[in-house]
């Protein structure tokens, strides 16, 4: 039996769906012809409303590969998150949240740990656990994160291929040129010492429309997957036998801006 052929993944954060962004979703889904799988990494809508999902929903619908979603914060401005991802799940979108899940794909099982991600910062720019009840609720929901990362690596240790698939940042190293003086409002490297413990093939992110599209975490590729830092639709990402992913081709004209 030969080498298996690599697995071709798509990924785009920060789609944002609505009505306004249904041709252009239509036509960037119809163009993922030669993929294995499709990965969303939150922001899926425009402002959380179930019917900006069904937009979403509209256009995976029926798609021959498995299509898997973590939320972003625009997916819940509305605080609708059951109704929405209830609409994503009738169109066969597996969203995860602290959670993960597992497909075979061209012979390899494939492991993919999802979820949001939360606040919190980076070196010089951290929120600590200290102060005000509200503010080390905050900690503690990063905390949460954390742990449910930890486990859900630790869950997929066993797969041939493991993506992480998050919406925050875990690594300063995709923000760019974001402002120092918001990196507590775009993730938290609090994300990263179980990212280096397990170190899965591929990280993608998004939320720093002003990042870069790729960084690290140790010896771990990080991807910034947000569309506009991507100026394209979807990237695709080879994972093939050797320990990082190719970086293929992309998917429809870049965006101007």
């Amino acid at each position: 039996m030969g080498v298996p052929e690599g697995i071709r993944i798509a990924a785009a954060g920060d789609v944002h769906a609505s009505e306004a962004t249904r041709e252009r979703l239509e036509a960037a889904v119809a163009a993922l012809e030669d993929v294995d799988l499709l990965l969303l990494a939150g922001d899926l809508t425009t402002s959380g409303e179930p019917e900006q999902a069904e937009v979403l929903a509209d256009v995976c619908r029926g798609l021959p590969m498995p299509v898997f979603a973590v939320l972003g914060n625009h997916d819940w401005h509305a605080n609708r998150t059951h109704e929405l991802v209830a609409v994503l799940t009738g169109a066969g979108i597996r969203v995860l949240e602290r959670s993960s899940a597992r497909c075979e794909l061209r012979d390899r099982s494939v492991g993919i740990v999802g979820l949001k991600g939360f606040v919190g910062g980076f070196p010089d720019a951290a929120l600590p656990d200290f102060g005000e009840p509200l503010l080390r609720q905050v900690f503690a929901e990063t905390t949460a994160d954390v742990d449910a990362l930890e486990r859900e690596l630790e869950a997929v240790d066993s797969c041939d291929v493991r993506v992480v698939l998050l919406h925050y940042a875990p690594t300063v190293t995709t923000l760019g040129s974001e402002p120092p003086g918001i990196w507590a409002f775009l993730g938290s490297d609090r994300l990263a010492p179980p990212i280096a413990a397990h170190r899965p093939d591929l990280v993608l992110h998004g939320h720093a429309h002003a990042g870069n599209f790729q960084g690290f975490v140790g010896a771990v590729p990080v991807y910034n997957v947000a569309v506009h830092v991507m100026g394209r639709d979807f990237w695709v990402f080879e994972l093939g036998e050797e320990p990082e992913p190719r970086v293929e081709r992309r998917f429809a004209e870049p965006r101007a801006g």
